[in-house]
């Protein structure tokens, strides 16, 4: 799966996404309360510098921005990263938005309170050197001390019971009905899929079929935590999903205080 691969999903699924949703205002605001209680609980009161590394349409963003913090969007994708910037100023979100490589991110160093990377986009990195790049990135642009947040799915079960598809999900809106699932397709080596999004949108009394494919690594919670360790960050934590809380497993570690000695040789 290549960078243009991955690129051309999100490019192409942009203008459809906020059809996952039932609400998607509703799911923004209940993203950001969440996620603001978790920033408060391990910050201390805000608001804060916070980069959304890959904020898609602006799903976490948005959320964050009109709940008072400074917050700056990437993504790989450019269709997506201008739609965000477009619905935040519609909604009054002091956002701007860039296209970037969450391995190449283009930030001065120490310069964020918070990175968020959410919503499962760390494992379309399907190599160790690859998610090791965007980690250590993420690590340079943070302040020390600065909270690392990145959501995904709960691989743990997943790479167990090797589901097949997920179930469909149908939202109304205000031509029909929208009915979104996914199919997996599971590479040999147990780890790696194949994954096909499938979006039916009503057209008249037909459906317009709309198919997009791209390839996931199902990271465990204890693949990606030595990640995280080895890239130089502390205090890394799993914050499990509950009734009131986040729709997937969070991971949260800390920037240790910048020390060269300390520091991952690829940092130094």
């Amino acid at each position: 799966m290549s960078d243009s691969s991955v690129r051309d999903f999100y490019d192409r699924l942009a203008p459809d996404y906020h059809l996952i949703f039932a609400d998607w205002d509703t799911s923004m605001a209940h993203q950001a309360e969440v996620l603001g209680g978790l920033l408060r609980r391990r910050l201390g009161s805000g608001p804060y510098r916070i980069l959304d590394c890959s904020c898609g349409i602006g799903t976490q963003a948005i959320g964050l921005a009109l709940a008072g913090h400074r917050v700056v969007g990437s993504d790989l994708s450019p269709v997506a990263a201008a739609r965000a910037a477009a619905e935040g100023a519609a909604r009054g979100a002091a956002l701007s938005t860039a296209a970037a490589d969450m391995r190449l991110l283009p930030f001065r160093s120490s310069v964020f309170d918070v990175v968020v990377c959410a919503d499962n986009s760390l494992p379309h990195l399907l190599t160790a050197r690859d998610v090791e790049a965007a980690l250590l990135g993420m690590r340079r642009v943070l302040r020390d001390d600065g909270l690392l947040v990145i959501t995904v799915r709960d691989y743990d079960e997943a790479r167990r019971d090797r589901p097949t598809a997920t179930p469909p999900r149908v939202v109304r809106t205000p031509d029909g009905q929208v009915i979104t699932f996914q199919l997996w397709h599971w590479h040999e080596d147990g780890e790696r899929y194949d994954l096909e999004h499938f979006q039916l949108i009503p057209e008249g009394s037909t459906w317009d079929v709309r198919v997009r494919r791209t390839t996931y690594w199902a990271l465990t919670r204890a693949q990606l935590t030595q990640f995280a360790a080895e890239a130089g960050f502390t205090d890394i934590t799993w914050h499990t999903p509950a009734p009131d809380g986040y729709y997937q497993p969070v991971l949260t570690a800390r920037r240790a205080p910048s020390d060269p000695q300390a520091l991952p040789a690829g940092i130094r």
